[in-house]
């Protein structure tokens, strides 16, 4: 699927909500209308490396689970996110946040991109899966903000895989003043 792009501005400083977001286990919080069933890969969901599985609920999919990762990190202005989903995990996903300071807080860009390995996977998103998944990306970044200036809106916070040993790092917005 060729890339989409969302983006909104929220009104929390830059360096606060990238701290928010590189952490994996914040994203269920925002991302779970869509993406169900989250599990942490690792204990530290902090930083370069960190990442999650979780369930897809695009229509029209047979295999919605994938795998995600933190894998280049520009604090405090661009975090570029790798998985696989798909049959087989044959399906690369490519996701980059980018934040710009404005005059009203932070500008938050979103780009989603898939590459199909195959032809029948090509023809499942051929089928409406772009208008759906943008405006799955444009609900979950009105969710962030909600989250990032009034504290509500939240999801529920995923589990690491294999059962709980420790809580993620628990960044939560008004916490750190």
């Amino acid at each position: 699927m060729d890339p989409v792009t969302v983006s909104i501005t929220i009104d929390v400083p830059r360096e606060q909500l990238f701290a928010y977001l590189a952490d994996v286990a914040n994203h269920a919080e925002f991302t779970d209308h869509f993406l169900k069933h989250w599990h942490l890969t690792r204990e530290d969901s902090y930083g370069r490396g960190a990442g999650a599985r979780f369930h897809s609920d695009r229509p029209r999919t047979r295999y919605g689970w994938a795998d995600m990762f933190l894998a280049e990190l520009d604090p405090p202005r661009e975090m570029v996110v790798h998985g696989r989903g798909g049959m087989f995990n044959r399906v690369r996903l490519i996701t980059v946040w980018r934040l710009e300071t404005t005059t009203s807080g932070t500008n938050v860009e979103v780009t989603h991109e898939t590459v199909p390995a195959t032809t029948t996977d090509r023809l499942s998103e051929a089928l409406g899966a772009r208008g759906w998944t943008k405006r799955q990306w444009a609900k979950a970044l009105r969710r962030l903000r909600s989250i990032a200036e009034e504290d509500r809106d939240r999801g529920e916070r995923p589990t690491i895989s294999g059962g709980p040993r420790k809580p993620a790092s628990a960044f939560r917005f008004g916490a750190h003043v």
